[in-house]
């Protein structure tokens, strides 16, 4: 059992690329967002999960979001609030806009700074451009160490913690003094439902833009009689940073072209179930390399 620990989980919401369909491209090749459904990205919710653990085995700790998006993202802050988050902070600013990982983990380094976190927690990868590289670029501008794969948290102090990685060939258990950035696998286990009670309390949980945009009087009278259903919504101007260093401008990494592959059998070979057959694909198998 460790000391009471501010962590905060690094989460985007994103287009469902599970399920794209022919309307899912625009003419020019970018991603028509409006075609897909925005959802929570899945590694952030097992990285979600194992900042739920850690908040459970230290007392005192507080689980916060912290996600980069146009107003609509805080949607994602209210998703981990209903699941067992504290709250969380919303970047948004037209200036973001158009940031590739390098100036999207400047960004949310610079947000960190201000915000002074014990951990931070990452999903391996976003489905929408599956990189990997957000979380490590994180910890490299914060200067932080960082253990990546983590699969399951073993034992926590208050000076370090102890992970187990998910390595292509086996397991790894690391320890890594804190601060630190922790990245998740998919494979860790899956994020808790959201909880109907903290679903009722956290319903009408809304950034100052929502507020706005709603201009409803009754929910702002519950904002400010309950502090815990404002949730913080920070612009460049509300972080010291460089901006030239951020959104399209900071943004090194160009789409130069988008295809659409589909990916069709030249031929195809029919086996039975005997065994002398399978023996035969498994040696075809292992004389071209596609096993072995």
């Amino acid at each position: 059992m460790g000391k009471a620990l501010n962590i905060v989980v690094l989460a985007k919401q994103v287009p469902d690329t599970r399920n794209v369909g022919k309307d899912a491209m625009k003419a020019d090749g970018t991603v028509n967002r409006a075609a897909l459904p925005a959802i929570f990205n899945p590694e952030d919710l097992n990285a979600l999960e194992q900042a739920l653990i850690i908040k459970e085995s230290c007392p005192g700790s507080t689980v916060r979001i912290l996600t980069m998006g146009p107003p609509r993202a805080a949607d994602v802050i209210r998703d981990a609030m209903f699941r067992g988050a504290d709250g969380g902070v919303l970047l948004t600013d037209r200036k973001f806009a158009g940031a590739d990982t390098l100036a999207t983990s400047y960004a949310l380094s610079r947000a960190l700074l201000k915000i002074k976190p014990d951990i931070i927690v990452a999903g391996r990868q976003a489905i929408d451009g599956d990189t990997a590289q957000v979380g490590p670029q994180v910890a490299e501008k914060l200067g932080w160490p960082q253990v990546t794969y983590a699969e399951q948290i073993e034992k926590i102090t208050d000076t370090e913690i102890v992970v187990k990685r998910r390595l292509e060939h086996g397991v790894e258990t690391v320890c890594s003094p804190m601060p630190m950035v922790l990245t998740v696998n998919g494979s860790a286990p899956e994020c808790r439902m959201k909880n109907a009670k903290r679903v009722m309390k956290f319903k009408n949980a809304k950034t100052p833009s929502e507020l706005n945009e709603a201009q409803d009087e009754y929910l702002n009278m519950e904002c400010c009689k309950k502090p815990y259903l404002n949730i913080s919504e920070w612009g460049v101007s509300d972080i010291e940073c460089d901006e030239q260093q951020l959104g399209l401008s900071g943004s090194p990494t160009k789409v130069k072209q988008i295809e659409n592959v589909v990916l069709q059998a030249k031929e195809s070979k029919q086996y039975s179930a005997s065994e002398g057959e399978i023996n035969s694909l498994m040696v075809e198998l292992i004389a071209s390399h596609t096993l072995g």
